[in-house]
């Protein structure tokens, strides 16, 4: 039988649909541990503040789906963009971070009509516009509470200053490399210039703007919300804006880290961050472990299978 024949008969389109499956078992398998102590820890908690927690963590999809239909001009259909959220948050975790929310989005965008050009712009504006709001919040909150992290915990002495500089550095040879080798010379460009029209087509609409930033703004705050949440179920001796604040400097830190979903990047920058606000490690490690049991495990099975329902209904 010829390779041709072969491939035409297996099922692609039904193989797609139970790999996320597959890979969640895979992933929960080897993190058995992590989930083992996060539901003991869960055990023991106040139940109302972790409904807070389920409640913030849903929000997150339709604060994600805000932000999307935001970045593109046209008009996309909301029940399915609120799906393919929850579904690339399962793919977000299943692969290295962003890659796989910006794969399953990429392609509904595509599936939804817009062009493959103005639909990776989007994509690129929607991370843009998160990032800023991330780090723009992070600022704004360290000036208003200077001394909520204790900033030394987390970086051995001499070592901030040789990080920066070398992240710095690394860009800048991005840049540069992208500016000076012809053959990604001419793409950057070409993309950069559909970027910026895009960018100026979504803001000439105040309705598309408003989506696109006010989605940014609450997608973080409303994970830090959760944060809090479980931290008061779990009773962490922390004030509530300085837990806020070590949730978006972890965060910021991680995106750093190219883990699938951030998983152990993710548990470990958390509990250094509400350590460094003053937080037992013990308890801080609870904090997190429940936290991520809440926003990363319990909704990855259903994640998974609404990504294979989706794969399956041609949505994506």
């Amino acid at each position: 039988m010829s390779v041709g024949r072969l491939a035409r008969r297996v099922p692609v389109r039904q193989v797609l649909c139970l790999l996320p499956v597959a890979l969640v078992a895979v992933v929960a398998v080897r993190h058995r541990d992590v989930l083992t102590d996060g539901f003991g820890h869960l055990a023991h908690a106040r139940w109302p503040w972790l409904l807070a927690a389920g409640g913030a963590t849903c929000l997150t999809w339709v604060a994600a789906a805000v932000s999307r239909q935001g970045a593109v001009v046209e008009r996309l259909p909301r029940l399915r963009l609120l799906a393919t959220q929850f579904a690339a948050g399962a793919a977000n975790h299943l692969l290295p971070t962003g890659l796989g929310a910006g794969a399953v989005n990429l392609r509904f965008l595509t599936v939804c009509g817009v062009p493959l050009a103005r639909s990776s712009a989007a994509l690129a504006l929607f991370l843009l516009a998160e990032g800023v709001a991330r780090v723009g919040l992070l600022a704004v909150l360290l000036l208003a509470f200077p001394h909520a992290l204790r900033l030394g915990t987390l970086l051995p002495e001499g070592v901030g200053g040789p990080l920066l500089f070398g992240l710095g550095s690394g860009a800048v040879a991005v840049v540069a490399v992208v500016l000076l080798v012809r053959r990604l010379r001419e793409p950057g460009l070409r993309f950069l210039r559909t970027a910026l029209g895009e960018a100026r087509s979504v803001h000439t609409r105040p309705a598309r703007a408003l989506a696109l930033w006010g989605g940014s703004f609450a997608f973080p705050v409303l994970q830090a919300a959760g944060l809090v949440a479980v931290g008061m179920a779990l009773e962490l001796p922390v004030p509530p804006a300085h837990m806020v604040i070590a949730y978006l400097a972890a965060t910021v830190a991680v995106a750093l880290i190219p883990t699938p979903g951030g998983i152990g990047s993710v548990e470990a920058a958390l509990i250094v961050a509400l350590v460094a606000a003053g937080g037992p490690v013990a308890v801080a490690t609870a904090v997190v472990l429940a936290y991520r049991i809440i926003t990363v495990w319990v909704p990855l099975v259903p994640g998974a299978l609404t990504l294979g329902a989706l794969v399956r209904l041609k949505v994506i």
